[in-house]
Parts: structure tokens; sequence; C-alpha cells
């Protein structure tokens, strides 16, 4: 490509503007400032493996293939180098993992994939035989109206195609319901409680009454404040109390965590962070209005797409909390959502929620999302553009987490934060943090939570309907789910359904699907759950989990179904396998750290940046397998992971860990101690001793185990 360019001056220009103009948001065949603005300019690499498109104007545009990125980059390098020397090796960065030889010229790299803006879709996925954990993701072009005619075609077949497969799992949940109902139907005949059976049912009871004593009293509170008069006749000020609440009466089972925060006494404020791939997220702050003020709607806008920038690195960060005094600051949690969710899933159960059970031990508590989530939002793309919704695990975790890891420290001022991630948010903090990913983030995490775990697959994998999703082609897959949301049908009937009829059908629904239980939650509070679930998930995430090619046919986030079969023949040679460990329910480490582990480090995921980890594993999950993740650290296959606390609960399931009646009591509370045990000597001098925690050292971080 050297000699083409300095033989031809003009060749260099052309092919690096028609590499441009297949990348960038809008055609170029047009004199329109919008496109030139939005003109693709280069590839900036967030990791080897996650190339973005920076635009003319300063934007971003989501994940491209790793070859049309690379050719980019080259073709830039060589017009802004004409009649030099080729110098490759001082070309913007080429990924170490792409698939071509090293010194082979781009041209040489061939590709089934086509760079003509208006390609249709089929020819722009790329090949299905691509990296097997990660594969490439879609070339998506700029619109034309083949494109556009294209892309309607997919949401016309995914329509109708996907709602037949959501009214299928509705039915499913129906006729597994007949049973049940016919129980209760009979024990009620028979002058029976069916709930007696349930594990809580008096505490069930108690609560219940608690809750309609406390809509009564405030009820009579707020009709006495309209009369002028300051306190009840039994005794409310709330000028002694720490919490006060604002909200209050029957539950109108609305998607607000503001609103139930503000009916335990606290409140919450919303930032807009911005990726590095340009998408806008949400980030909640949980905080007590009688020590903190809101801070103005413009400082929580949107940030430049910049993580970590080099003013918060040099310490000279403008934007710290100062509305705490020396001594009494708070140490800053961050909590991360699961599949399907938002982080509202933390803010259902009063003051036994997780979030508003650690904001009131002192902690400062910051609730982040997903992209896209109620509200998908990006600084360039709309709805329609199917490259808002080219993305996977992958970029959530490298580019959603780092952001909000970053725009925490950035607002709170700590060089560190604690991390509590439920199920998929897990899942992209264990890829995240991985060598190959962006492992500088664990400096900035002092510990890191996982409840409930979603490494390795569990036996639910294997049902009916999603081995359908499993058997058939990325292309039938995109034919009946689209290449936008993931039935975004269901958040039509979110928007159009009574409260309490979604949170009856939400539960029904997701029962099916993922064996769960009520059985340990408040079922009076169960309908407020569903409230904040399901939000936007693209249907390329969903092909991760599910698809023939990632999660569900390998069972693992980070190593082939071949890997996970050789560990276990090992292990078979040495302790007689996976039954014997999960038959002794074993959750102790079976070698001293670092003896004989050398060779089985050699497949490790992470290096000496992982932070500490303390998982919570659910003995009753059928979605994911915890066992097996302890099992690897204990078995010295992770010599630099340290793991500060490890815990088995055997009778929980999946959403046990952060929704059932004994959580505070089973996980809560160890939360709260792990948090403040790993934060360092300097951080636990500056900040408020969260309760009860007064007695809690801290923790050598010395050994890996």
């Amino acid at each position: 490509m050297a000699t083409v360019a300095t033989d031809h001056p003009l060749s260099a220009k052309n092919l690096y503007t028609r590499q441009a103009e297949s990348l960038s948001l809008l055609a170029q065949d047009s004199n329109s400032a919008d496109a030139a603005s939005s003109a693709a300019v280069r590839a900036k690499f967030i990791t080897p493996r996650d190339p973005v498109i920076e635009t003319a104007n300063g934007g971003r545009l989501p994940a491209v293939p790793l070859h049309e990125a690379e050719k980019l980059n080259r073709l830039k390098h060589e017009l802004d180098h004409q009649g030099q020397p080729d110098s490759c090796g001082t070309a913007l960065p080429v990924p170490a993992e792409q698939a071509m030889d090293e010194g082979a010229s781009i041209d040489d790299c061939k590709s089934d994939q086509s760079t003509k803006a208006d390609a249709p879709l089929r020819s722009a996925i790329p090949p299905t035989k691509t990296h097997p954990l990660f594969p490439q993701l879609p070339l998506y072009g700029p619109p034309t109206l083949l494109r556009n005619l294209q892309s309607y075609g997919f949401q016309l077949t995914s329509a109708f195609l996907s709602l037949a497969f959501l009214a299928t799992i509705v039915l499913g949940s129906v006729f597994t319901s007949l049973p049940l109902l016919i129980r209760h139907v009979y024990l009620r005949l028979t002058f029976r409680n069916p709930n007696a059976r349930r594990p809580f049912y008096e505490e069930e009871k108690r609560r219940a009454k608690a809750r309609k004593e406390s809509a009564r009293a405030w009820r009579k509170r707020r009709r006495r404040s309209t009369s002028r008069l300051q306190n009840d006749d039994e005794g409310y000020t709330s000028c002694e109390e720490e919490f006060v609440p604002t909200e209050g009466g029957n539950d109108p089972l609305v998607c607000d965590v503001g609103y139930y925060a503000r009916r335990v006494g606290l409140d919450v404020e919303e930032f807009s962070v911005h990726t590095e791939d340009g998408f806008i997220i949400a980030l909640w702050h949980v905080y007590n209005p009688q020590d903190y003020t809101r801070t103005s709607s413009s400082h929580r806008g949107r940030d430049k797409p910049v993580v970590f920038p080099k003013s918060y690195l040099d310490g000279d960060n403008a934007k710290p909390s100062q509305q705490y005094p020396p001594g009494k600051r708070k140490y800053p949690v961050l909590l991360v959502h699961g599949l399907l969710q938002s982080a509202g899933a933390y803010c259902t159960n009063d003051d036994d929620s997780l979030a508003f059970y650690l904001a009131k031990s002192g902690y400062d508590v910051w609730l982040g999302n997903n992209r896209c989530g109620f509200r998908p939002r990006h600084q360039m793309l709309t709805y329609n553009d199917p490259r808002m919704w080219n993305w996977n695990i992958r970029q959530m975790g490298v580019m959603d987490l780092s952001a909000l890891v970053s725009r925490v420290l950035s607002e709170t001022g700590f060089p560190k934060l604690g991390l509590v991630c439920h199920s998929q948010g897990t899942t992209e903090t264990f890829v995240a943090l991985a060598k190959e990913q962006i492992p500088e983030l664990g400096k900035k995490i002092s510990v890191f939570c996982a409840l409930a775990p979603a490494v390795y697959a569990g036996p639910l994998i294997g049902k009916m309907y999603f081995k359908f999703m499993r058997i058939i082609s990325p292309g039938m897959f995109r034919v009946f789910f689209g290449i936008h949301a993931f039935i975004p049908f269901m958040m039509t009937m979110h928007r159009w359904l009574p409260g309490s009829l979604y949170g009856a059908m939400g539960y029904r629904v997701f029962s099916f699907l993922f064996n769960w239980t009520d059985d340990r939650w408040d079922q009076g509070l169960r309908n407020r759950m569903f409230q904040f679930a399901p939000v936007y998930v693209s249907a390329e995430s969903m092909r991760w989990w599910l698809g023939r090619e990632c999660f569900a046919s390998q069972k693992c986030i980070l190593a082939t179904r071949e890997e996970g079969k050789r560990e276990d023949e090992e292990d078979e040679d040495e302790d007689g396998g996976m039954q014997d460990y999960y038959d002794q329910g074993r959750s102790h480490q079976t070698e001293e750290p670092g003896h004989g582990m050398e060779g089985r480090g050699r497949n490790a995921w992470y290096d000496e940046q992982v932070p500490p980890f303390a998982l919570w594993v659910a003995g009753n999950d059928d979605l994911v397998d915890g066992r097996r993740l302890l099992r690897r650290f204990e078995k010295g296959r992770e010599p630099h992971v340290r793991v500060v606390h490890q815990k088995i609960i055997e009778e929980y399931e999946h959403l046990d860990v952060i929704w059932a009646l004994d959580m505070i009591e089973k996980v809560g509370r160890e939360v709260k101690q792990v948090l403040w045990q790993t934060a360092s000597p300097e951080t636990r001098e500056i900040c408020r001793v969260p309760k009860d925690c007064d007695g809690v050292g801290i923790w050598n971080n010395s050994t890996p185990g």
C-alpha cells in the first residue's frame, strides 16, 4: 500500500475517503453540513479488541469490526504521510489479536464483510466462525435507501416472530401456573391458608401490617400538615429523626427509584454518564437530604466521553463532593444490576433494600445502569439506527462499567470505590477486569462483591426455549429477534398495563423462564419488584447470552467449552471431580495458596491488577453455577485473585441474594463489613465508620486465596 500511496498521491485520499464513508454517521454523497460534521475520521482503540469511531465533530460511534477500524487508521496514516517512507510501526495501534500474519498489509487480510455503505445486511454480518467467546459485531454503515428498507424488514419480521415467541412463553407460564392455582383454590375451599407454607409467612404478615399502619399514619400526618400543625399526636418530630420520609401512603407501583427512596427518608439524583462509544447512561445517587444538598442539573449532565481524565489522575479533580466535613465523608459504593433489570432492583424492599440499607449504614451509594435501559440515548444515534443496538456484554463491561466507575470517583474525589454487582453485573465486571480487556480498572476498585456470580452456565440453559435460540443460525436469530431492541413489546406492555397486573405477569413469565419462586420474598412487595424490569437490551447482547456461538454454547464467559473439559479432567484425576465437590458443599481452599499452583495458573484470566473478590453464591440457583467459579479460585487457576469472603447460601435462588426477606441478615451485613474491611487505612481516616463496623479491622490482602 505504501507503493500505491507514493506513486499515486490521490489513491490514498480516495481509499481513505471511501473507507471513512462506510463508517460515518450519514452518507457522504451530499454537501450537507451534518454529513460533513459526522464523517468518520479515525478509529480509537479502547482496548485492543474494542475500537470506536471518532467523527469530525468530536462524536463517537459504537464498535466496528477490528479489520475495518484498523484499515481506516492505516489509510489515514498513509494519507498523512504521503511522500514519506512507509513506517507501519508508527501507525495508529493495530490490535495484537487481529487475525492476520505479522507484517501483512491490510489488503492481504481478506474478509467476507463488505465495506460498502449500501451493502446488504447479510453480507455486512461477520462470518459465524470468529472468536469463540466474543465474535465480531456486525458492520452497519450509514443509512441509505436500501439499508433502511432492509432494517425495516428485520423490524417487521422480528415484530411478529418475537411477539409469537413471547406469546409462547406467556402461554407456557399460564399452563404451568394452573396446578398451583388449582391447589390454591382447593386449600381455600377446605378453609386452609395456602400461604401458611411459606417460610417467612409470619414475618410477611408483620410487615404487611406495619406498611398499613405506616400508610395510615402518613395520611393522618399529611392532613395535620395541611392544617399547619407541625407534629401529630403520636409524637412525630422530624427534627429528631435521622431519615425523614417525604412520601408515603399506599404504594402506587411506579417505576421511580426516587419515590421509593423518599418513602424511607432518602432521595435520589440522576447523573448522565457519557461512555467512550457515545452512549448516555443513567447513574443514580442515593443520599440523605438532611446532610446532602442536591447538585444542579447542569452539573449532573453528561460529561465528555473520556474515562479517568488526566485532571482526575493527577489528583486535581475539580468535582469531588465537599458537602461532608473531614472525618465524616462517606465511602463510595457502586451497585450494578442484572440482566433485563435496572438498578431499581436494589430499591424495592423499603429499608431492607440493599441500596437503602448501605446508604443508611453510612456509605455513599451510587446505582449504575447499563446502556439503553428505560431510555435509549446516544450522542449521535437514534432508536431506529441498528448501530444503536450493536453491542454485547463486552461493550457493557469495557465501556459502561469503566464510565460509571470514573464518574463516581470524579464526583466523590476518592481514588477507589467498592463495587457490588448482581448476576449480569458480575459478568460485565469479570469480563472487564480480564487481562485481555481493561485490567487497569481493578486499581480503581477496593473490592468486588459478586452476588450470584454469572460466570459458568447452570442446567437451566438446556431448557427447550433457550435451546431453540442456540440451535438457530445467527442470521435466523436476527430474523426472529431483529437487529434492534430485544422484544421491545415488553416495554410497551410496561407502559400500558397497570402496575399490579404488569407485576403479576412479570413474575409469572420470569418465574417460568428462569425457574424462580417468590417463596423467600415479601409477597406484598412482589409487584413493586417487577416495576424495574425489563429494560431495553439489544438483540445482539441476548444473542451473546443465548445464541449458538457464545455463553450458551461455551457454558462460560471467559473460557471455551474445551478448556472447561480439560479443567474437569484435571480435577477428576486429583480428587474425584466436580460431583464430589458439589456433594461436599465445599467452600474452603483445598491447598495452601500458591503451593503447586504454577501449572494451574497457566490459563489465568486475571493479572496482578485484579481487586479482591467477595462472593455470595445461591446454592439453589439453576441459572448459573457459582460453585464452579469458587472451585476455580480454590484450585489455584487464578493465582492473582484474592478472595476476601465467600459464602454458599444453600437455600437461595438466583434473585434471593437481593430480594429475600432475610437478605440483610445473610448478605447485606456481610457486604457492609467487607466494604469497610477492604477500604484503605487512608480512606478509613477521612470517612465516617459505617454502622456496626467499629470493630471491623483492615483485611490483610497480601495473600491470594
